[in-house]
Parts: C-alpha cells; structure tokens; sequence
C-alpha cells in the first residue's frame, strides 16, 4: 500500500484517533501521508505533531481536497453543509479530471445521498460519480480499541473499500456493514461506551459501598468487564450461556442478577440503545 495521501478535515479526537491508527498500522505505514486542516490552525499543527511519524497541516479545506485520495470529513453534523459547499468546487474538478477522492464521513445524519447532493448541487453532475463512505467510530479508537462500521455507496470501487478498511484496522475492528445500519450502529457502538462507563462505575461503587477502596473497586470493575469482553469474542459462546457458567445454584452471582433483573437492568439497557437509535434516526431525517 503505497502513495496514498489523506487528508482529513478537522483535528478533534476522533478525527487524530483515526490518523494515529492508520499511520501506525503496520499493515499500512511507510507509503501513506497524512494531513489535517482545522478551523484552529495551531489545532491542525499540534494534531500533526502527534501523529506517528508525523504529517501536514493544510492551509485550507479546499488544498486538503485538492491532495487526499481519500478526504476524512471528521466535523460536527451541524458544519458539515458549509464544509461541503467549501470543497464542492475542488472536488468536482478533480472529478471531472478523473482523479476525484473519495469522501469518508463519520457525521451522524449525513446519509450518502445527502452528502453527494452536496457536493454536486447546481451542476449537471450525476450525484453517483462522487464516492462517498461513511464510518461509525466510536470513542476506543483512542486507544486503538475501537468498533468501526463501514458503508460505501455502491459505486466506490470495491477496491477503495478495501484499502481503506485495512488503513482503519490500526484504530480497532472494522465491519463493512449497509448504510440502513448506521442508526443502530450509532445507538449501540457509537452511544455504548458511555453505557458500559456508567456500568464500570455503578460496579465500583457497588465495591466501594461492600468496603473496598475506590482505586481497588475501579480497577477490578474495569478488569472485569474487559476480560468478560473478551471471552464473548474469544469463545464464540452467547452472553447467556457464559452468564450461567457463573451462576451457581443458591449462590452469590444468582442473587446478583436478581437483584437486576428487580431493577429491570436488562429493560434499561434496550431502551437507552433504542433512545440513542431515535436520536441518530431523528438527526438523518428518517423515521421509526
């Protein structure tokens, strides 16, 4: 894998997260350039001193879509429209001089069609000769830890799609997924950390309150949930299965889950996955 600049707009941390992963993927370094822009100048600069290896920072939106072969929109939702209008002109032309990028979005609400709209609007040009991907990242990708849905629009050749789910393999797990998912997949993997961080804590304070310290109740809650994690993925066993592997008639772990399922745990989980679904769901314009 060899050549291959990308130029990604906007430097916030899900944004540097990605380009650390992909620059220090071993599966991909050595023949890719990375570059940021930002609103911030001094923000693009220190995000491309912090990539392994280090990379540019780019004047402007427009130079970063005039050089990425693949051009990362990691903006909020609510500026992506402007910074669409911005780069239109630079990827048109590109377009029309056969080398166009592809655009790889990670805006919830910003659907393909949309964003192909976008870039073409007021021309002549088809919306299906601009390739678009989206990625739904969520926050482990920080630590190279992270759950990435892929969609691409059915035009990107599938040979992009594949480079690019290989350059991502450095910031977590990728799964080329249909874009009708995205939802769900913004409501599970995308909103979940902040559930399995309430859990974590719930757990600890459940520690702290049976007379452990705090810094012992953290780190066996988070031990716990990490290795339970991990043997659901390791083993291939459904949840269930491995929760009855724990639970011994009459003993502890029995009344525990009693105790939640009292409380309605399960229930809650669901409905808190299907507000964040909603949510994502109301953002796109789509209904239930």
């Amino acid at each position: 894998m060899m050549g291959i600049t990308i130029a990604c707009i906007g430097s916030g941390n899900m944004g540097l997260a990605l380009m650390k992963g992909i620059a220090g993927n071993a599966g991909t370094a050595g023949g890719i350039t990375v570059g940021f822009t930002d609103a911030d100048t001094e923000k693009a600069v220190a995000a491309a001193k912090a990539v392994p290896g280090g990379a540019k920072a780019y004047a402007s939106n427009t130079e970063a879509a005039e050089t990425g072969d693949y051009v990362f929109l990691a903006v909020k939702p609510q500026v992506l429209e402007k910074v669409l209008a911005e780069i239109a002109p630079a990827v048109l032309r590109r377009l029309n001089a056969g080398s166009a990028p592809v655009l790889v979005s990670m805006a919830a609400g910003w659907s393909i069609d949309k964003i192909r709209a976008a870039i073409t609007a007021g021309t002549k040009t088809p919306t299906s000769t601009v390739h678009v991907i989206r990625i739904m990242p969520n926050t482990p990708a920080l630590i190279s830890k992270g759950m990435i849905a892929l969609a691409a629009s059915p035009e990107t050749p599938a040979q992009k799609t594949a480079e690019l789910e290989t350059m991502l393999g450095g910031a977590g797990t990728v799964d080329v997924i249909g874009e009708h998912y995205l939802d769900a997949v913004t409501g599970l993997s995308g909103s979940g950390p902040a559930f399995a961080y309430l859990f974590m804590e719930a757990l600890a304070d459940g520690g702290v309150l049976s007379g452990l310290p705090r810094d012992k109740a953290l780190l066996y809650a988070a031990s716990t949930v990490f290795g339970s994690a991990a043997m659901v993925l390791e083993t291939g066993r459904h949840p269930g299965e491995l929760k009855d592997m724990v639970c011994s008639p009459g003993g502890t772990t029995i009344s525990g889950v009693t105790a939640l399922e009292a409380g309605s745990f399960r229930s809650a989980v669901i409905n808190a996955v299907e507000a964040a679904w909603r949510k994502s769901l109301e953002l796109s314009g789509g209904k239930v």
